[in-house]
């Protein structure tokens, strides 16, 4: 069965960048090069909330406005990845982050269009 993983979470201070990694394993480790993905993140006590998302060929990216111009979603074909670069983070970025695949070959903002799943990686901005 394929799986999503995420890397790349960690302790950051405010102001700083991290890079999160999702990649996918299994038996089918490509099944979601024709997929959309997104990244989605969900902080204590709150829902989960869609962040940015990306078409299966890299276009079509979206992007939530709390992380305009400082957040950038990308995936690398080749290497079956899809990447989120954060800079500029703040407290509030503060959450467990997933990647998700799509249903479709387009991203979406709700979390009901994705069928996969990664078990989420925690990123931590202190002030």
């Amino acid at each position: 069965q394929a799986r999503l993983a995420e890397t790349g979470g960690g302790l950051v201070q405010a102001g700083g960048s991290l890079r999160l990694s999702c990649g996918s394993s299994g038996r089918s480790g490509r099944m979601f090069s024709n997929n959309g993905m997104g990244w989605f993140r969900q902080a204590p006590g709150k829902d989960r909330e869609f962040v940015a998302g990306i078409g299966w060929n890299g276009g079509n990216t979206q992007d939530a406005e709390s992380v305009k111009g400082r957040f950038t979603i990308a995936r690398d074909r080749i290497k079956n990845t899809v990447t989120l670069q954060m800079e500029n983070v703040l407290p509030e970025d503060t959450a467990v982050y997933y990647c998700a695949a799509a249903r479709g070959a387009v991203a979406s903002s709700r979390p009901s269009e994705y069928s996969y799943w990664g078990p989420g990686t925690q990123v931590t901005v202190s002030s």
